[in-house]
C-alpha cells in the first residue's frame, strides 16, 4: 500500500514515474530513494534534547539540538508529513512524541521563532487529530509570541542578541510565524491575535522591500519613534544582496497572510517578489538556487535546496489564488530536479534526512551546502500541496 501511494504521488507531480541516472551502474530510483530516506527518519532514536538539524556528511555527524533551537519544530513536521503520504502509523506515533517535547517552549518569551517551533509541529498534529491539549498548546504559544510585540514599531520584535548594534531587529523569516497567530485567532476566537499579525504583515509590506520587490534581510527600528534605523543583512552575502532563503520567506509568507486576510496587497507583493525570483538571471535552470541571487563567484557557490523548496511550496499556494502558471511550472521542475542523486542523500548515509545541498548561516559560516531539516520540510510541504491539486 505504501509504494502504492509513492507511486500516485509521483504521478500526480506530473514528474517522470521513475527519475534515472547512472549510479554505481544501477538505475536511480526516485521512489525507492524516497522510501530508503523515510525509513532514517524511522530509526533515529528518540531523545528530547537531541533534535536532528543539520548534518556533515565528511564527518558522519548530525547536529543535535534542543527544544528551544528555531528548528526544533520542523523533525516533527517532517514525520507529520512522512505520516500523511504513507498512511504508516509508525510515522504518527514518532510526530507525537517528538511533538510532546516541544510543549514547553509555549512559555519561551526569548524567542520570535514560536511558528517554527510549535505551528510546525503541533499545527500538523491538528491536521490528523482533533487534539484539545494542541490547540490549547497553539493559543498559549500565540499570548507568549505578542509579548514581543512593540505597538510603536507596530512590529514583533525578532532577535534579542546583538543589542549593541541593533535595537528592535526584524527579520523577513519574521512573516513565517504570523501563521500561528491568524490560527489562534480561530481556535480562541480571540481577534488580538490576528490584529496584530495584520500590523506586523503592514509594517513588513512597507518598509521591507526594494524598488525591485527583494526583500532586505533585517530591518531595526527605533522603538520609541518606530522609525526605520537600518536595513542590512545577518545572512546573506552584504546588506544590499538578495538572500535565497529571505526572498522565500517574503514569498511564502504574504500568501500565506493573503490566505488568511484576502488583501490584496499581500497578494500583490507575494507576485512581484515570485517575478523577482522566478526571472533573475542567477536562477539556475533547475530552479535550484545558488544561497544568495548575489554571491560573488557563481556558479560556484553553494546551493540552497531550502529556498528553492519554500518557493516551491509558497508557489503551489499562490498558483491556487492566482492560476499563474509559471508558479506551478516552478514548483514541478524544482520537485522533479531534487528527487535525483544529486539531492536526495545516499541510502547508505544513516541519518534522518532527505536532501543535500541546503545552506544556513553564511554569517557563521554554517551549515553551508549540508542536509537541514527545514529543506526536507518544506520540500515535504511542497509534495501534499501538488498531491492536493
Amino acid at each position: 500500500m505504501k509504494h502504492y501511494l509513492f507511486k500516485s504521488i509521483i504521478f500526480l507531480l506530473a514528474l517522470s514515474t521513475i527519475l534515472s541516472c547512472k549510479q554505481n551502474k544501477q538505475e536511480y530510483n526516485a521512489e525507492n530513494a524516497l522510501d530508503i530516506r523515510f525509513k532514517n527518519l524511522k530509526k533515529y532514536p528518540v531523545d528530547s534534547l537531541a533534535f536532528p538539524r543539520s548534518y556533515q556528511i565528511t564527518k558522519d555527524k548530525i547536529k543535535k539540538v534542543p527544544s528551544k533551537d528555531w528548528t526544533s519544530g520542523f523533525y516533527a513536521g517532517n514525520l507529520w508529513q512522512i505520516y500523511e503520504i504513507t498512511k504508516d502509523e509508525a510515522y504518527k506515533n514518532l510526530a507525537k512524541k517528538w511533538t510532546a517535547f516541544i510543549e514547553k517552549e509555549k512559555f519561551n518569551d526569548r524567542t520570535h521563532d514560536m511558528g517554527f517551533k510549535v505551528f510546525c509541529s503541533f499545527g500538523n498534529g491538528l491536521n490528523h487529530e482533533n487534539n484539545q491539549e494542541y490547540k490549547d498548546i497553539i493559543v498559549k504559544s500565540a499570548q507568549t509570541l505578542i509579548t514581543r510585540y512593540n505597538d510603536t514599531v507596530e512590529s514583533i520584535r525578532s532577535w534579542s542578541f546583538n543589542k549593541e548594534r541593533w535595537d528592535f531587529p526584524v527579520i523577513i523569516d519574521n512573516m513565517m510565524n504570523l501563521e500561528l497567530l491568524f490560527e489562534a485567532t480561530k481556535i480562541s476566537k480571540d481577534s488580538t491575535f490576528h490584529k496584530i499579525a495584520v500590523k506586523h504583515a503592514n509594517t513588513t509590506l512597507k518598509n521591507h522591500f526594494r524598488a525591485d520587490n527583494s526583500t532586505w534581510h533585517v530591518l531595526d527600528y527605533n522603538p520609541t519613534k518606530g522609525n526605520v534605523r537600518m536595513r542590512v543583512t545577518h545572512q546573506g552575502i552584504n546588506d544590499d544582496s538578495s538572500w535565497a532563503r529571505g526572498q522565500g520567506w517574503a514569498i511564502y509568507g504574504f500568501t500565506m497572510a493573503y490566505r488568511y486576510t484576502k488583501d490584496k496587497r499581500y497578494l500583490n507583493q507575494a507576485k512581484a517578489t515570485a517575478a523577482f525570483v522566478l526571472n533573475h538571471k542567477n536562477l539556475p535552470e533547475d530552479g535550484i538556487p545558488y544561497w544568495d541571487y548575489d554571491a560573488p563567484n557563481i556558479p560556484n557557490e553553494p546551493r540552497d535546496v531550502s529556498a528553492g523548496a519554500i518557493v516551491a511550496s509558497a508557489l503551489i499556494e499562490l498558483y491556487g489564488f492566482t492560476k499563474e502558471e509559471s508558479y506551478l511550472n516552478y514548483s514541478k521542475k524544482f520537485l522533479k530536479n531534487v528527487q535525483t542523486s544529486t539531492y536526495i542523500l545516499p541510502g547508505n548515509i544513516e541519518a534522518p534526512f532527505i536532501l543535500d545541498h541546503s545552506s544556513g548561516d553564511w554569517s557563521k559560516r554554517a551549515e553551508m551546502d549540508e542536509p537541514i531539516v527545514y529543506g526536507d520540510y518544506y520540500f515535504l510541504e511542497a509534495l501534499l500541496r501538488i498531491k492536493s491539486l
